[in-house]
């Protein structure tokens, strides 16, 4: 799909980003002068060994934590720009976000924990209840709506958080470690959703350690000591 994509504005733009943590006096480089375009319609894969900066970076990329220095703009819009509120709303509205730990609500049934993204917006109850039932039908999990987290297996899960983040029909889905917490039967599973989604229309991008899924991506993005690198004819050193 990438291959036909527009020279446009990327969705993603950054330029030599940085990102510090600081400890009293102790100052502890993660990333170092990050350049990273992603264009809509793409389904990027950043992949590296643990403590590489995957994903930090990609909690930068969902507004979810701030750079230290460099330029990031989200959708044009320069991120340094953006009052509190803003951020918010782009996260609630252009970013889905699946994680490796699920982070679902226990005391939630499956139809409440991905109803609700909706609830922070102006959406009637009778839209709601066809998203969030139009999204459990499309992760074969629609006979599971009543049941809570616990009940499920990891994988099954790990479909609910999709469902979740994609419920609000974002600009771009952003999944970390999607897999890592999954038996390798229930990884499949969850890796040929992504793949849908984005054959969908879906913009894509995957943080992972697990050289398995590789090949499902436009394009392999490769981190190393908080760099980047981006051929197709890197080594896979995970």
């Amino acid at each position: 799909m990438s291959n036909n994509l527009p020279l446009g504005l990327p969705l993603i733009l950054m330029e030599d980003l940085t990102k510090v943590f600081r400890n009293g006096k102790v100052e502890t480089p993660v990333l170092n002068g990050i350049d990273l375009n992603i264009h809509r319609g793409e389904f990027a894969v950043i992949f590296g060994p643990s403590g590489c900066g995957k994903s930090t970076l990609l909690a930068i990329m969902g507004l979810l934590d701030s750079m230290t220095a460099g330029v990031f703009s989200f959708n044009g819009q320069p991120v340094q720009d953006l009052k509190l509120a803003d951020r918010a709303r782009i996260r609630n509205q252009d970013i889905g976000f699946v994680f490796q730990n699920f982070n679902l609500i226990g005391d939630m049934s499956v139809y409440e924990n991905i109803e609700q993204p909706l609830s922070y917006g102006k959406i009637s109850s009778s839209e709601r209840k066809q998203r969030v039932m139009a999204v459990l039908e499309k992760v074969g999990l629609a006979d599971r709506a009543r049941q809570r987290p616990s009940s499920l297996s990891g994988g099954h899960q790990q479909l609910v958080s999709i469902a979740r983040a994609i419920v609000g029909n974002p600009t771009i889905l952003l999944a970390d470690e999607p897999t890592g917490n999954l038996d390798s039967a229930s990884g499949e599973i969850v890796m040929k959703l992504l793949k849908q989604l984005h054959a969908a229309g879906t913009t894509v991008c995957l943080v992972t350690h697990d050289s398995r899924f590789l090949h499902l991506a436009d394009r392999r993005i490769q981190m190393l000591d908080g760099k980047m690198f981006e051929s197709e004819d890197l080594p896979v050193r995970i």
